[in-house]
């Protein structure tokens, strides 16, 4: 089956053509078209998986595309043990988000163009995935980024929601300038587009150090702007304005993953550069305790989860700058984590499908009445937190072990003070929105079967996950590279480190108190400091988008009026005058007309005779 996985992309492609042309014509208005191709494309990925895992054997195909000048372009599969578990990690995502839909976007107006929009996002994705070469992960990478923006403004008609697409948008496509220009500059040094002829000619030392770092860096540009890293982190918070299955979708599996999946598949050419790496984990420290300090300040229930992707996502960036040793880890890490934070999003989406809000302020106490999404978001809770044994413990725990045993101590230490923030903030919003009494006016109930379903079964992975780290390692590693042990002293260290936040937590929260008597939002200017995001918006605000705003942009539109607008009026004006000329000539009076030939004979007469 493997050299036929090509065919696990194709499918949410042709469930997408299909459901933009006969969606609304099916009893299931293209949800049923959408939910039948992607079960059918995680069942080869399952296929798939199971065969790698049995026998190793990997694929590489492709058949010719484009020819421009020396460029040869293929399009083709590159399968291997990292390709395979991403097929089965984004088609379980996108089949749980899609029957999740069900029961959450019921009723919806735009519902058959937002189920064709998540078949491409998943074809999106997955050519993404195995794509052989760099100009076929372009086209998927970008198309990542369309159907995030469409799927993010789902309901336009909100200015919110149209602004966090546009934002999302222009952000990521900011990084992707980098990104293109990396593409091109490695292209060029290594003398193919090939993903696993670069490698090769990595391997054989054809190209220059110097080359690679600079592909390196310019690369991980459009890392940094699709998994939200600093100083790009700006557009997740405000993608929480799309549906939650959509933001589940794009923080486990798809958006957001793509850049730390870049930097795996293309860790040949990071590796040779000690200092392509350390900027990798210089930015991944940044990120993950920013972000970690931000979601304790927020009172929107997604907002805490988002901030607390972009902080998981720069333990996965940061450990990838360990060096070799910090791969598999890494790769980890993006499997559990997207089973957890699918998990998280489903519970919160439960929760505001519930109660019609994602203020907390206005939740607590629902663990009465929703029992289910209680215990599930509970799971995924400890799982994020990194309690044992759930599948964040081991999957972060490595990380964190590998930092210190790699000598990265600074990247130790960072890690291990956001491993304590995020047991604080995600004990703070279990606290604010399950325990205590009930603060809102709805009346909350327990989400349809649909919704708590995939709830329920990524829960098995959630807490059990862990448990596979070394069959893992057998699927997802570097040649050459020793497995790493399991180290009971920095592993308690961890552990200690979450329970310290849980406690923390409990001492401050267990007493039901709402946001009101928020301790967090009682520090004075670090309060502030968190609310305005470390006054990142401001700075892009004031210093990019306004300058831009009232200086270029209002050069074009003056221009674009004056000019453009100037030269076309004025051929329409001129065509005007010419017509009422021409009125006056053609009248339908045959005795002028013969005046005017009368007089046209005289005047060709006198010119001749002059002549």
């Amino acid at each position: 089956m493997i050299d036929y996985a090509w065919i696990i992309a194709l499918l949410p492609f042709v469930a997408f053509v299909l459901i933009l042309f006969w969606g609304k014509r099916t009893p299931g208005k293209g949800a049923d078209i959408g939910i039948a191709f992607t079960s059918l494309a995680l069942i080869l990925a399952v296929v798939c998986l199971i065969q790698y895992a049995a026998t190793g054997d990997t694929s590489h195909a492709s058949v010719d595309w484009l020819t421009v000048g020396p460029l040869h372009l293929e399009f083709g599969q590159n399968v291997d043990g990292l390709a395979v578990t991403m097929f089965f990690v984004v088609c379980l995502v996108s089949l749980c988000s899609q029957v999740y839909s069900l029961g959450y976007m019921k009723g919806d107006r735009r519902f058959t163009i937002y189920y064709a929009w998540l078949s491409l996002f998943t074809a999106s994705m997955l050519n993404l995935v195995i794509a052989d070469n760099l100009f076929q992960l372009l086209i998927g990478w970008e198309l990542v980024g369309i159907c995030s923006y469409l799927l993010i403004g789902h309901w336009w008609e909100e200015k919110e929601n149209s602004d966090a697409a546009i934002k999302a948008f222009i952000t990521t496509k900011t990084g992707d300038v980098p990104f293109l220009f990396g593409i091109f500059v490695l292209t060029v040094a290594a003398g193919t587009a090939s993903i696993p002829g670069i490698t090769a000619k990595v391997a054989a030392g054809d190209v220059s150090t110097s080359l690679l770092t600079i592909s390196a860096l310019l690369l991980f540009g459009g890392a940094i702007g699709k998994s939200a890293q600093f100083p790009l982190q700006v557009w997740l918070p405000d993608a929480m304005a799309g549906p939650t299955p959509v933001s589940a979708l794009i923080h486990a599996a798809t958006m957001v993953a793509a850049g730390v999946y870049l930097v795996a598949r293309l860790y040949a050419v990071y590796a040779p550069s000690g200092h392509a790496l350390a900027f990798v984990g210089t930015i991944g420290s940044i990120t993950m305790l920013m972000a970690a300090l931000m979601a304790l300040v927020q009172d929107d229930i997604k907002r805490v989860l988002a901030y607390s992707t972009i902080s998981q996502l720069a333990y996965m960036i940061s450990s990838l700058g360990l060096g070799p040793r910090g791969y598999t880890p890494a790769l980890f890490l993006l499997f559990a984590h997207a089973f957890f934070k699918a998990l998280l999003f489903y519970g919160a989406g439960s929760v505001i499908h519930a109660v019609h809000t994602n203020d907390m302020s206005e939740m607590g106490g629902l663990r009465k009445h929703m029992p289910v999404t209680f215990v599930t978001f509970g799971i995924g809770t400890l799982a994020l937190m990194g309690i044992p044994p759930f599948a964040g413990f081991f999957s972060k725990d490595a990380v964190i072990a590998t930092a210190f045993d790699t000598g990265h101590y600074a990247i130790w230490v960072v890690a291990l003070l956001t491993a304590f923030v995020t047991a604080l903030y995600m004990t703070r919003a279990v606290f604010l929105t399950f325990l205590g009494e009930y603060r809102g006016s709805a009346h909350p109930h327990e989400s349809p079967a649909v919704m708590t379903g995939p709830m329920i079964l990524l829960a098995i992975p959630s807490a059990l996950a862990g448990f596979m780290i070394a069959l893992f390692a057998d699927w997802v590693h570097l040649s050459g590279v020793a497995r790493e042990g399991f180290s009971v002293v920095l592993a308690s260290e961890s552990v200690a480190v979450a329970l310290l936040g849980f406690g923390a937590g409990w001492l401050l929260y267990h007493g039901g108190r709402g946001l009101e008597r928020d301790p967090m939002l009682s520090m004075g200017t670090f309060t502030t400091l968190l609310r305005r995001k470390f006054y990142m918006d401001d700075l892009y605000d004031k210093g990019v988008v306004k300058p831009i705003q009232y200086s270029v942009a209002a050069a074009v539109n003056g221009f674009d009026r004056r000019v453009i607008d100037g030269a076309v009026n004025g051929v329409g004006s001129g065509t005007e005058f010419l017509g009422k000329v021409l009125r006056y000539v053609q009248t339908g009076n045959v005795q002028r007309y013969a005046v005017f030939l009368f007089v046209g004979v005289a005047v060709l007469a006198v010119v001749i005779t002059r002549i």
